[in-house]
């Protein structure tokens, strides 16, 4: 899911107008993604769960450290959790909020969701690369949909990945 995410970026990196945009990818895990971004000159908020911090804060200085403009931060979501306190919309503005493999079989797609429409603000987008498994990804499609103008922007057949940008709606 990340490899196609990353694919889409690189392959649009100039109409997506990557260079000096704000990005925030929610649960970065290992952090390619995160990574990609910043190689391609973003300024990149990689954030994952506590315990998982540490490594994705080694494997992005490894990897862009003096090889990029701007060095990736990384921060703690937990999501739904205290996103007001940690992530103020007065001061965080995201031009990119992105996703890979972060809709799978558990009970936190209703704060996953929650936590994707608060980072949204006016011009941000969503970009969300999922391999579809399970009912609860379909389930999660659905309510994606009912918050987010959504267009499917590629799908991996032989994978069952599938890659969407959302924008929230502001109806």
């Amino acid at each position: 899911m990340a490899t196609a995410l990353c694919q889409y970026l690189e392959d649009h990196t100039e109409e997506l107008n990557l260079q000096d945009a704000k990005i925030l990818e929610i649960g970065a895990g290992p952090g390619l993604v995160s990574i990609v971004s910043s190689l391609l000159g973003a300024q990149v908020t990689a954030t994952d769960l506590p315990d998982v911090l540490g490594n994705l804060q080694y494997n992005l200085l490894k990897n862009t450290l003096e090889c990029t403009a701007h060095l990736p931060e990384v921060k703690e979501l937990v999501w739904g959790e205290d996103l007001d306190q940690k992530f103020p919309k007065s001061t965080f503005y995201y031009d990119y909020v992105l996703a890979s493999d972060v809709v799978y079989h558990h009970y936190f797609l209703d704060k996953l969701l929650a936590t994707m429409v608060y980072l949204s603000q006016p011009g941000t987008v969503v970009l969300w690369a999922n391999k579809f498994r399970f009912s609860t990804d379909y389930e999660f499609l659905d309510k994606f949909k009912q918050a987010f103008d959504t267009t499917l922007l590629a799908e991996h057949s032989e994978s069952s990945v599938k890659l969407f940008k959302g924008i929230l709606k502001w109806d």
